[in-house]
């Protein structure tokens, strides 16, 4: 059968570009390849943006039991720093949200088919060719892809600027004193090799997100144990924030070979591409589901009103552009000398600057 659309990926990305497509009276098919939502290795950083296109969508995370984020606090070594975020910011998991967006978009009228992954996409004339892990097969006359970090077979993405990172992550139950202590902040905890952030989310838990080189870890015998302890050693304030914790994971959230500072080049080949297929921002600027929900929003305005997709990767290119730059460089200098981060004791402001120097331009918020 042919589709007019077809959105491979039920993340945030996807389930946003299927809602307004359908909202708009498009026919509009989604796959996505799990058959609930689930956790995901993610900061699960709502910012002011990511805000703003949730509420457009009729979503409230805070009804979802998002907590509030009104400040940023950086570790390193014995350094202590913290300032508030020049804007509002929720947190919540990701199964929360992916799950709720997904039934967003079917009250949308989406046809959403789950347990369903894309498994090849092809051009033919002037339409895709689309052919499913289940034995089915589509034929799409557009195609948006939001498969996230993870690559849909023979359309790789490039490796990016900062890809030697591998991403570890756990949630835990602190103790009531440190969940207090922790109640309003994201932290960004520093040590050799690697950084970690913090935050609280729903249910009293607390997301531990941890990124380190595989150099660092191959050192480590790829042992979370021993990847907690080394970071532990080298940040007091971690030690102290995890005493008496509870790990509520049987073993921690893994990804690797993410493609940080990665930018979609413009080409002539028609896909949409959504999310982390169009930009991949370093995890600590806490932008990367505001990205998703922008790429989502600016391409399906752009596709509901005759534009090409190279009129949006290029416009994707261009909004994100320092943002990008910016974030992967600080990753970069964050990992190989955590010991520049004194300069923030020099300057506390700082931490505001780089948080509105990684953020999507104001002026291409969509309205």
């Amino acid at each position: 059968m042919e589709r007019e659309a077809v959105v491979i990926g039920g993340g945030l990305a996807g389930a946003a570009a299927a809602t307004q497509l359908a909202r708009a009276g498009r026919d509009v098919l989604l796959l996505e390849r799990t058959r609930t939502a689930h956790h995901k290795v993610c900061g699960e950083f709502l910012s002011r943006e990511a805000l703003h296109y949730l509420a457009l969508l009729g979503m409230d995370p805070a009804a979802l039991g998002a907590v509030p984020i009104t400040g940023v606090r950086l570790a390193a070594c014995e350094l202590l720093v913290e300032t508030a975020l020049p804007f509002m910011a929720l947190s919540l998991t990701r199964r929360t949200l992916d799950e709720a967006i997904l039934r967003n978009a079917e009250a949308a009228g989406v046809e959403v088919q789950r347990s369903t992954s894309a498994a090849a996409l092809s051009r033919s004339n002037s339409a895709w060719d689309l052919s499913t892990d289940q034995g089915e097969s589509f034929s799409a006359r557009n195609v948006f892809l939001a498969t996230g970090k993870h690559d849909l077979r023979g359309w790789l993405r490039s490796k990016g600027w900062h890809n030697d990172l591998v991403a570890l992550k756990m949630y835990f139950r602190l103790s009531q004193a440190q969940h207090a202590a922790l109640s309003g902040f994201v932290e960004l905890i520093l040590f050799p090799g690697g950084y970690t952030g913090l935050q609280a989310v729903e249910n009293g838990e607390a997301n531990l997100c941890l990124l380190i080189t595989r150099e660092r870890l191959r050192r480590l015998n790829g042992s979370w144990e021993a990847v907690l302890e080394h970071a532990c050693l080298h940040s007091s304030h971690l030690r102290d924030r995890l005493s008496g914790s509870q790990a509520l994971l049987d073993r921690p959230l893994a990804l690797s070979s993410i493609p940080y500072g990665y930018r979609a080049p413009v080409g002539s080949d028609g896909v949409w591409r959504l999310g982390d297929q169009t930009a991949v921002i370093p995890s600590f600027s806490g932008d990367g589901m505001s990205i998703a929900l922008h790429s989502a929003h600016l391409a399906t305005k752009l596709f509901l009103t005759g534009n090409t997709s190279n009129v949006y990767q290029q416009q994707m290119r261009r909004q994100l552009g320092r943002g990008i730059c910016v974030a992967s460089a600080l990753s970069q200098l964050l990992v190989r000398a955590p010991l520049l981060a004194q300069l923030v004791r020099v300057r506390p402001r700082l931490l505001r600057d780089i948080a509105i120097l990684t953020r999507i331009p104001e002026s291409a918020i969509i309205r």
